[in-house]
């Protein structure tokens, strides 16, 4: 099982390598629109499953929002500490 943290990790060396078949390159490399428009969707998307489609479906899509912030620290250059020291 991934943290939240391994995820972070994760992320960060496939862009450090910016290997170009990476989906996580590709979309830093898309900007920080493309991965605003990604993240509006993905929380329409944990809404919908959380009214309608059960635990299972919402922690699914609950996990891809988490993606898609992370994929929006690293195009920003933000680290798991310029985060926590808002929680």
């Amino acid at each position: 099982m991934k943290t939240f943290e391994d995820l972070f990790a994760e992320l960060s060396a496939k862009v450090a390598v910016q290997d170009p078949a990476s989906g996580t390159v590709k979309e830093v490399n898309r900007g920080k629109h493309a991965i605003g428009k990604k993240i509006v969707e993905e929380a329409a998307e944990v809404w919908i499953a959380a009214e309608y489609e059960g635990r299972e479906r919402t922690a699914e899509e609950i996990s891809q929002l988490i993606y898609h912030l992370q994929v929006m620290m690293l195009a920003n250059e933000l680290t798991l500490d310029d985060l926590y020291k808002y929680l």
